[in-house]
């Protein structure tokens, strides 16, 4: 971003500021209330209460955003109904993206699942579809996701643990054994977009060679550079400028190749739980967006046609009307930025899409079970706010990887909110309420501040070069521990209530045996049968599309059908674009 440009938040508050407001509340009204309130404030309200009128209430990676008593018409004045609230399905979409919402398409229930080797997850998989799971949603261990090899040394003790482990198509192969893929919307969970032009390749790989025409499938991937070069816990990073182009050039090629494919999900949520704020969650989530569309508008590319297949990832945490407020707040905020800083014409374009897993940090292993009833509370925020599809998070969580009992229950939370509480059948139930929309307006405000923030950093890609967003991130997940040890934060079970009693132990998940030796085995046969000279070549003409600064996907796809692993993709890029140090680690 160039010093002369104006920012968002001066594009917003100039288009804005000549639009007639009509106040929901009259003068009049306004006024008899104001002195009613008065009247009462100072002969019903008690002197402690008087003082401490406005409280924060201190949760687990939660705003700060101090909270008043008692919500009036008072707290939200000019409230215009059709400019900030409306109708769903039309502008501002503050009370959700579609007119009859769950009434018409029930939210997806998409849990997440991977662990051990490729045939684990597949049983896993089949066992959740078979139980009413309506989406995948899988996630791989940490050797795939930091882009090793199973048998590479980096990778020792790791493989196959809170992931399912992948390193060529022939994996693919055995993870979506009789899954047809292009009859189930599939999340691949992978993370960064270097991760992305990989894993991603080696599923269309395997799509073609099971005769499935890419226009079919439909499913998303992460493709984040926040992930990569801002909450990855690897040793070896690529430049972020780098990074983001192949974020961007992952996007240009689903876009044209894959087009029901999601082709980015902008990544909230584990930014968040890596111990940022609600707010910076979505500032971040949001400045991605827009520097990426910028960069597509500049590649020839209309905003309407990019913008509707752009996703949100967002997490769901324990301050309950500030989360359903906050994913009302960045839907209304993303439609402002979609129509009048992008012009957007196509309503689709101006949706804030996304998926809401409830927040994995806010779980504790002290007395484990109370977290089924924190994920229960996160889901109901997630459905009330209006996403559209959900992971909850299962109690054992805190340990390791979810038992099947738990995964079921998780996947059971979901299913009692939709079919038993009959909150999907009313649209925005919480909409109108005084307290809701004016935490609403708070959070928006809120949130393009931090926006405003980051853009006079430079944008997004120079904050994370700065060490701006870095050092934002160091100093408030330092400040969270300080409150949690000083029982500021309070957590039942944790700091408060605690209980001597010992509890009957609950049954943690254990991980296959053997599946990293089987997986270093698989690796060895795959490179003795492979066709060795066409793996040197996929592999060189990649390094030579990474140097001269090409869309890499159709080259990575080359290297997947040659049977190249993830690994030796990776060492490509790192020969190619060299390495990176984030902020403070040098």
């Amino acid at each position: 971003m160039s010093a002369n440009e104006k920012t968002t938040k001066e594009i917003l508050k100039e288009c804005l500021s000549s639009q007639h407001r009509r106040a929901l509340y009259s003068p009049e009204a306004l006024e008899e209330i104001r002195r009613e309130f008065v009247r009462w404030f100072s002969s019903a309200v008690g002197e402690r209460d008087r003082e401490s009128w406005r409280e924060t209430p201190l949760t687990v990676l939660g705003s700060d955003v101090p909270r008043e008593l008692l919500y009036t018409p008072l707290s939200n004045p000019d409230l215009d109904y059709l400019r900030d609230l409306g109708f769903s399905g039309v502008e501002p979409f503050t009370r959700g993206i579609h007119a009859n919402m769950y009434r018409g398409k029930k939210f997806t229930m998409r849990q997440l699942t991977g662990f051990g080797s490729p045939e684990d997850t597949n049983a896993r998989i089949k066992f959740m579809l078979e139980h009413g799971a309506t989406g995948l949603n899988v996630l791989f261990d940490v050797p795939t996701i930091q882009m090793y090899d199973s048998d590479d040394p980096m990778a020792a003790g790791q493989v196959g643990m809170s992931g399912v482990c992948v390193d060529s198509v022939e994996d693919m192969d055995l993870l979506f054994r009789d899954i047809p893929l292009d009859e189930v919307t599939i999340s691949i969970v992978s993370h960064y977009p270097s991760n992305t032009a990989i894993l991603f390749s080696m599923f269309l790989v395997l799509a073609e060679e099971r005769g499935i025409p890419w226009d079919r499938l439909r499913g998303s991937v992460q493709n984040d550079t926040t992930m990569e070069e801002l909450v990855r816990s690897g040793s070896e990073y690529i430049p972020p400028r780098d990074c983001f182009r192949i974020q961007c050039d992952n996007i240009e090629f689903i876009k044209t190749h894959v087009p029901r494919w999601n082709y980015i999900t902008l990544n909230g949520y584990n930014l968040r739980e890596f111990g940022t704020s609600s707010i910076t969650e979505m500032a971040v989530a949001l400045s991605n967006g827009i520097e990426t569309l910028e960069d597509l508008l500049s590649r020839g590319y209309s905003v309407d046609n990019i913008g509707d297949r752009l996703a949100f990832f967002w997490s769901v945490g324990n301050d309950f009307f500030e989360e359903v407020a906050r994913l009302r707040a960045v839907r209304r905020l993303w439609y402002k930025i979609m129509k009048y800083r992008f012009h957007a014409r196509n309503p689709r374009a101006m949706w804030m899409r996304c998926h809401v897993q409830t927040s994995g940090v806010s779980l504790f292993q002290q007395e484990p079970l109370n977290n089924i009833i924190r994920a229960a509370y996160h889901a109901l925020a997630a459905v009330l706010g209006g996403t559209q599809s959900l992971h909850v998070d299962s109690y054992d969580e805190a340990y390791s990887v979810p038992t099947e009992e738990a995964a079921l229950l998780s996947l059971r939370t979901q299913q009692i909110i939709q079919e038993e509480t009959g909150i999907t059948h009313v649209v925005d139930p919480l909409g109108g309420s005084f307290y809701v929309e004016a935490l609403t307006s708070e959070m928006e405000k809120r949130i393009l501040d931090e926006i405003d923030e980051i853009e006079r950093e430079g944008g997004y890609v120079a904050a994370i070069e700065s060490g701006m967003l870095h050092k934002k991130i160091a100093s408030y997940f330092a400040e969270q521990q300080r409150r949690l040890e000083k029982g500021e934060i309070r957590v039942v079970a944790y700091n408060v209530y605690k209980s001597d009693e010992r509890l009957p132990d609950i049954d943690v998940f254990r991980y296959p045996q053997g599946v990293e030796e089987r997986q270093k085995a698989r690796l060895e046969r795959l490179r003795s049968t492979r066709d060795s000279q066409r793996v040197e070549e996929a592999l060189s003409a990649l390094r030579d599309a990474c140097r001269r600064k090409e869309n890499i996907l159709p080259y990575c796809l080359d290297c997947a059908r040659a049977r190249c692993t993830e690994g030796e993709m990776f060492k490509v890029f790192k020969e190619a674009y060299g390495l990176w140090r984030p902020h403070g680690f040098w």
